[in-house]
């Protein structure tokens, strides 16, 4: 559904009008997954492995079950075997069965009915372990001779004589490297490293279970992503789909990291065992431990430049690790890394290897910012270098509409000029600097997504009009679908309410993730609209008894086409809704796609920072976001997504990091010790939103939650290398590694 040819004056569009869901979240009404409750529900708890790699010799639950209040214990062997290797993967990590693959991998569950006693039980289960040789760094993964996590796992197109823990590899590119390099003034080369890091949402991951007799369930879990739930989980239960119904609750964050299962499965079997409702809730600890980060990486970054500042050449080697079982990151990272530029030579080789820590996860962009922090951090030394601004260089390179991307396509419109000029008009880019202060420059980019979308829209009788849609809300989704809805009914944003449906009552959607729902969900909306503006039109031209295609929408009202179609009054929704019984019955229109043309995002932060030669630590004193929305539906929302991801990303580059022992254990599975970003740690975050339409959308709507997290590493490292005066190639940059760097050591 392309872009509406008429330039059209929005009326709600645009607006930013009061959450739906904000009553009932500030009150404490609103149900998060560790809410739900149920008559007789038990409370589980999960036995985890304390070693990073060993064989389980054998698990003895006899002293658990024996206990006054245990109603059910579970181990990986209660679980089928699935043919589906994908699945397969996602119960091998809600439930070991021969090996345990990192610290925390869940061995067996219990559901008892107090959570004292599930917690006793856990500690009576004896399990005999035989450890084996563990590791936790991709690059030493990669080494021949390094300890095999999981053999066999290699896909066909995977070099011969590499170690069994390379699973995949991929290559992007176009041009001639050589011819491009030899034209360049200077060439760089450098290696980077990127630490994995959670997304640290608040809410640990919940959910409740009821198994019943007949062979039904029922599922209310915290989730992006319900219907994928179900499809993993019944298949993990050898059920049929339809048979479990999976409800998603209000969810506490998210930011990719709940798009798949952890604990649902085991819920599922613990209740099913018990007979009984079972309760699940993961602890900080557990979220940490078993629960997926991002990938951690390492990369080789090499760019030639002429001394004016245009890119000849670029070529760069991703190895990332998604943990213990094979991840396909890799392609993204890869994909994204230099596409924010026109270059005539480029190339970018992804390597994936196993580890011994849990199964990566999304994280907004995922595997996009640990590609373009090279990439962003190399230009910035190439402009110190040739003394070259580095606003400027960037746009000199900028890729613009009908530029070949680096990974393949052909850009249709793009932001990525106008961030560019829009950061450089900036009062934050030309203000003045302090003593060990820097500021540093970076740009992101994100594909987006469309995918499988399913919208039902009620008008109800009394003139409202209510949408039933498949994917939660995590970012403001129900507000700017509301509005879209009552842009094109044309009847007030309150008279609309959007509800999120479980997976019994619509079509399949996809996972609310990759910037995807505003884009894909509000598309399939104006659709359902206009399927009942059709209806509704239809109606009022039987009452006045001309033909339907003498009647057309207006501003909420059905009015003749012209002055042959006859003089009627226009008459309004609430009118023909009014009289719906009397003239055909329940007007709806509903609408199911599997959309593309979600349409590229482009976006350019500006950091400064003040450094403190005596300590490292690093301060963020100012930082600017410009970014394309395509169209800004509710701009407040907009701005929350671009400030929130600069806030993930600014934790990441100073400060977020998985830190594994020699013994392969996480040493810092807390907040207390894992350390996301503060209110006191961070400046206001100002906020340029642009809208360059995107053709592939009715009202031009881009996502937008995905690209903020994508230059901040770069920018903060821009900003960090210039106050020290010495280049950072390791993210985070905490203190003693700025201190080590500061010493040259």
């Amino acid at each position: 559904m392309a872009l509406d040819d008429q330039k059209r004056a929005f009326k709600y569009v645009g607006t930013t009008p009061n959450r739906p869901d904000g009553v009932d979240k500030v009150t404490g009404k609103a149900q998060y997954g560790a809410d739900i409750t149920a008559p007789g529900m038990l409370m589980g708890a999960v036995l985890r492995s304390p070693h990073p790699h060993a064989r389980i010799v054998s698990i003895d639950t006899s002293a658990a079950e024996a206990m006054p209040g245990v109603r059910a214990v579970v181990t990986g062997k209660d679980f089928p075997a699935v043919e589906d290797q994908g699945f397969a993967d996602i119960g091998e990590t809600c439930m070991a069965r021969d090996k345990v693959l990192y610290d925390g991998h869940p061995v067996a569950a219990i559901a008892a009915t107090t959570p004292a006693i599930a917690k006793a039980a856990i500690r009576a289960i004896k399990v005999e372990y035989a450890p084996l040789p563990h590791v936790t760094d991709v690059d030493e993964a990669m080494l021949p001779d390094a300890p095999v996590v999981l053999e066999g796992r290699a896909l066909e197109h995977v070099p011969a004589g590499m170690s069994q823990n390379v699973t995949n590899t991929c290559e992007f590119g176009h041009g001639d490297l050589e011819a491009g390099f030899t034209k360049a003034d200077l060439i760089l080369e450098r290696s980077f490293k990127v630490g994995a890091a959670h997304q640290g949402y608040i809410e640990p991951n919940a959910c409740m279970a009821s198994y019943a007799a007949d062979g039904r369930a029922d599922l209310y879990c915290c989730t992006q992503g319900h219907f994928f739930v179900r499809a993993v989980c019944s298949a993990l239960m050898g059920m049929e789909a339809s048979q479990l119904r999976v409800t998603a609750s209000e969810i506490g964050g998210g930011f990719g990291g709940k798009t798949t299962v952890f604990v649902e499965p085991v819920a599922l079997m613990l209740s099913k065992k018990s007979g009984r409702p079972v309760k699940l809730v993961m602890t900080r600890d557990e979220v940490f431990k078993a629960t997926g980060p991002t990938v951690h990486a390492s990369v080789d970054c090499k760019i030639g430049m002429t001394k004016d500042g245009r890119i000849t050449a670029g070529d760069m080697t991703l190895r990332y690790s998604g943990g213990a079982w094979p991840s396909g990151t890799i392609e993204m990272g890869a994909q994204a890394g230099f596409a924010a530029y026109d270059m005539p030579a480029v190339r970018t080789l992804g390597w994936t290897a196993l580890t011994n820590r849990p199964k990566e996860i999304s994280y907004r962009a995922p595997g996009a910012p640990q590609a373009v922090y090279a990439v962003e951090s190399l230009i910035d030394e190439m402009c110190q270098q040739l003394g070259l601004d580095p606003v400027e260089t960037r746009l000199k390179n900028a890729a613009r509409k009908g530029t070949l991307s680096s990974y393949g396509v052909t850009f249709d419109d793009i932001g990525m000029v106008a961030t560019l000029e829009a950061a450089k008009a900036h009062p934050h880019w030309s203000a003045p600097l302090g003593p060990n202060q820097g500021r540093g420059i970076a740009a992101g980019f994100w594909f987006n997504f469309g995918g499988n979308t399913c919208v039902s829209l009620n008008i109800n009788a009394d003139g409202t009009a209510s949408v039933t849609e498949g994917n939660p809300d995590i970012g403001g989704s129900r507000a700017s679908i509301s509005l879209m809805a009552a842009e094109e009914l044309g009847i007030p944003y309150d008279n609309i309410r959007t509800i999120v449906a479980d997976t019994a009552s619509l079509g399949y959607n996809d996972n609310t993730d990759g910037s995807r729902v505003t884009f894909a969900v509000g598309l399939a909306t104006i659709k359902a609209a206009r399927a009942a503006i059709k209806v509704m039109c239809d109606r009022a031209a039987a009452m006045w008894g001309i033909d339907a295609e003498a009647v057309e929408w207006i501003d909420g009202a059905a009015v003749p086409a012209g002055p042959n179609a006859g003089k009627f009054p226009p008459m309004s929704l609430a009118e023909i809704a009014a009289m719906s019984f009397q003239t055909g019955g329940p007007i709806a229109g509903h609408h199911e796609v599997n959309v593309d043309g979600a349409g590229v995002s482009f976006g350019v932060h500006i950091c400064d920072v003040e450094v403190d030669p005596e300590t490292g630590h690093t301060l963020v004193t100012r930082y600017t976001v410009a970014q394309d929305a395509g169209k800004a539906v509710h701009p407040t929302y907009v701005e929350g997504q671009m400030q929130g991801g600069a806030v993930q990303g600014i934790g990441w580059a100073l400060n977020e990091e998985y830190i594994y022992g020699r013994d392969g254990r996480l040493q810092n599975a807390g907040f207390l010790d894992y350390r996301i970003p503060v209110a006191s740690d961070l400046p206001k975050i100002d906020t340029v939103i642009l809208e360059i339409p995107n053709p592939g959308h009715p009202y031009g709507v881009r996502g937008v939650g995905e690209t903020p997290i994508v230059p901040p590493l770069a920018a903060v490292t821009n900003a960090v290398s210039r106050a020290i005066g010495k280049r950072m190639y390791q993210v985070p940059m905490s203190p003693p590694r700025i201190m080590t760097t500061i010493k040259g050591k």
